[in-house]
């Protein structure tokens, strides 16, 4: 199967990466991209003899480590190079590992070229679900998010009817137990000290502040087509059990493993099949801490409360509120913000939307740049 990595220099895409390495019989690296680490690029490049790469960002078209690609690898340059990888010919998957609201154009295109997507660019399904799910055949998305990828293995052979409702994990992050004014000088670094998963930066604050279980919550509406009051959030401060789903007969399957990203990107690669994998952990469960569930606090975390508000609305509010948390996000990050002044951002660029239906990618970069605009504006006080 020849693969196209959209992100590989991320947490999502290395690990890819990493899957493949253990699993070359099955998996040929085809295509990478990356926004600016050309470094990385070219060292998977290297290693993977590559056909194609992409550079997205071309401030960094001309790094000088460029030049050390393969001489038959062609390199891409720019934000369309994702849609021209993500629709090649000799591409069989996608691995959207793109971060953010960036991702939704190449996916867009790879859904409609009818190439399978191994998924975990959640935001692009939260913004644009309604025009990406309808393009899709059966099997040709599999989630690589942890908890969506649990609920898919869970419905596998299940009539959609029998479905009583989705009971979503949540580590509860690295501030569960705590109350708000306890959350109003936390650290970057604090925030980031996620207890059980290894990240990326902008999904650990994203799960610091509960707007990933948020985002999660209206994905999994899209994915597995529910509405958003059959979808409980569940604390799960382990991170053993992945989710769950109940049937009307009120029998519950639930998905359970270790907190290791590569057992979703590898039954997503290897669906409907499961490959053997020596390489994968294992628990001895017999020496594990007890499980503990909990659930979640919607108005310490008011991200979650906004997404929920945001998925009930839907049409463009979602778009509103991811480019929302975005900006702020990476205000936070930076240090130009507050850990709370995350949600109020998302909540005034919320309250300033004029909701409408959802009809193009075009509208939807439209809406998403009006709503960055505004969320910049009301961190400098301006809205």
């Amino acid at each position: 199967m020849n693969i196209a990595v959209l992100g590989c220099s991320g947490s999502i895409g290395t690990q890819t990466l990493d899957v493949a390495r253990h699993h070359s019989s099955q998996v040929q690296i085809l295509a990478l991209s990356v926004h600016h680490n050309t470094k990385k690029l070219v060292e998977a490049a290297r290693e993977f003899s590559c056909s194609y790469v992409a550079v997205t960002d071309p401030a960094h078209s001309d790094d000088s480590v460029l030049q050390e690609l393969p001489q038959e690898t062609k390199l891409l340059v720019g934000p369309e190079a994702l849609v021209t990888l993500a629709t090649l010919p000799e591409v069989d998957c996608v691995v959207s590992a793109v971060v953010g609201f960036a991702g939704i154009e190449s996916n867009y295109a790879a859904a409609k070229a009818g190439k399978r997507l191994a998924y975990a660019n959640k935001e692009s399904i939260v913004v644009g679900g309604d025009l990406i799910m309808p393009l899709l055949h059966p099997g040709q998305l599999i989630p690589v998010d942890s908890e969506h990828s649990a609920i898919f293995q869970c419905l596998q052979g299940e009539q959609k009817a029998s479905l009583y409702r989705i009971w979503l994990t949540c580590s509860g992050g690295p501030f569960f137990g705590k109350v708000k004014q306890e959350l109003e000088h936390v650290t970057v670094q604090d925030a980031l000290a996620h207890p059980t998963w290894s990240m990326g930066s902008k999904i650990t604050i994203d799960s610091a502040t509960l707007m990933n279980k948020g985002l999660e919550v209206i994905e999994a509406c899209h994915l597995f087509d529910v509405p958003e009051d059959k979808i409980t959030v569940l604390i799960q401060r382990q991170s053993r059990i992945h989710s769950m789903v109940e049937f009307r007969d009120g029998s519950i399957k639930a998905q359970l493993g270790a907190s290791d990203m590569r057992a979703c990107i590898r039954y997503a690669l290897s669906y409907p099949k499961r490959w053997d994998s020596p390489e994968a952990e294992r628990i001895d469960w017999g020496s594990e801490p007890p499980i503990t569930f909990n659930e979640p606090d919607m108005e310490t975390f008011g991200c979650l409360k906004l997404a929920r508000q945001a998925s009930r609305t839907g049409r463009t509010m979602p778009c509103a509120m991811n480019a929302a948390n975005e900006v702020a996000n990476a205000a936070f990050r930076r240090g130009d913000c507050g850990f709370l002044d995350i949600e109020r951002t998302c909540a005034a660029v919320m309250e300033h939307h004029t909701i409408r239906p959802v009809e193009s990618v075009h509208q939807l970069e439209e809406v998403d740049a009006e709503s960055r605009a505004q969320a910049r504006e009301y961190l400098a006080g301006r809205l």
